[in-house]
Formats: structure tokens, C-alpha cells, sequence
């Protein structure tokens, strides 16, 4: 956090370091923005490991397009707009390999090649505490079309400002409000119908 305050990423030196492919400057937006675009792919339902491929992929693509970057939107903007067509790439190949039981990506995650837990469970009871709520919201949130899920956690998760959403998403402020209406009109009904007895 503290680079990416220390570089003025919108500076016309900066971005033409950055469109020269320079190696340092590359390097200063992995390390501002790696973490951001991480949290994003996971607030738009992806698991840790698929967030991370996630975030991979759109590293390669800025390598690959970063020469034809105009500075129009901030670098943060392009990298989640960026991030927005990997996440909508990995939904279409979710939904045609959906034949596979991601049961058992849970299962070898939790234990080493000898078969003892690499992190031990805790207690149900606890666990099904902590979690209710949680999985509550994130089952609603998966429910959401995936323009409006990510609209919503551009907004209330990763904080983002709305020309900032507007530029990711290539909608109007208008068509954002809308957006973002649906969304949390759509939650609450999903989370009111889920808490009723």
C-alpha cells in the first residue's frame, strides 16, 4: 500500500516507463495491485486457488497489452477490467467442465501425501457459528448475475469509486445505479427468504 502512495502511476514518465515494458515499472503495479485484484477475484465467489490463477492470468494479459495502454482510465481501472473479462472467461469454462466433483479438490487440500490433516479441523459447533452467516451471504451473492455481482463488490467490498466501476464494468452511471439497485435488492430478499424460519 505504501508503494503504490510513494508513485504517481498517472504521471506521463510512469505510463511510458509502463507501455516500454520497463521491468521496474511492471514490477511497482504487480506489487501495488496484486493483492487488490486477489480480493476482488475472491469476492466474485472464486476459490483461493482458482482466484489465484485468476489473478495470474490477468498479470500475463497486462504483460501482453500494457504497450497499447493510453492512460484514458487509471492503471487500477485496467487491471480490473482486466480482471472482469478473466473473471466471465472462468465462469464459461466452469459451466462446461461442471461434471467435475470439486469435493475432492476440498478433500486433497486438507491432507498431505500421507494422509494427515495439513490443518486440523475445528470444533462443528463453532465452525457452523462462525460460518451460518457468511455462507448465507456468499450463497446470495453467487445467486447474483455476475455484472451485478461484480458491480456490488467493486462497490461494498474493494471500495471502488463509480467512474472507476463504470470504466471496468463499460457501463453508464446510470446503468450502475441500476445495477447495483438490483443487486442489493436482490440480496435482501435472498438473505430475508434464507433467514426465515
Amino acid at each position: 500500500m505504501g508503494q503504490e502512495n510513494s508513485i504517481d502511476f498517472r504521471s506521463s514518465v510512469f505510463v511510458g516507463r509502463l507501455t516500454n515494458r520497463d521491468p521496474d515499472a511492471i514490477e511497482s503495479v504487480v506489487r501495488a495491485y496484486t493483492e487488490h485484484l486477489y480480493k476482488g477475484a475472491l469476492g466474485l465467489g472464486f476459490d483461493s486457488n482458482i482466484a489465484r490463477e485468476i489473478v495470474q492470468s490477468v498479470w500475463v494479459t497486462f504483460y501482453d497489452v500494457v504497450p497499447k495502454f493510453e492512460a484514458k482510465s487509471h492503471v487500477r481501472t485496467f487491471l480490473f477490467g482486466i480482471l472482469y473479462n478473466k473473471a466471465s472467461e472462468q465462469r464459461r469454462e466452469q459451466k462446461k467442465s461442471h461434471n467435475h466433483d470439486p469435493i475432492e479438490d476440498v478433500v486433497e487440500a486438507r491432507f498431505d501425501e500421507n494422509g494427515k490433516w495439513t490443518k486440523p479441523p475445528i470444533d462443528p459447533e463453532s465452525f457452523i457459528l462462525a460460518t451460518e452467516n457468511m455462507k448465507l451471504i456468499e450463497h446470495c451473492l453467487d445467486g447474483l448475475p455476475l455484472t451485478q455481482r461484480m458491480a456490488f463488490c467493486l462497490k461494498e467490498i474493494d471500495d471502488h469509486d463509480s467512474p472507476d466501476i463504470c470504466n471496468i464494468l463499460n457501463v453508464t452511471v446510470t446503468n450502475l445505479g441500476v445495477l447495483l439497485f438490483r443487486a442489493r435488492n436482490r440480496l435482501r430478499e435472498c438473505i430475508e427468504g434464507k433467514a426465515r424460519p
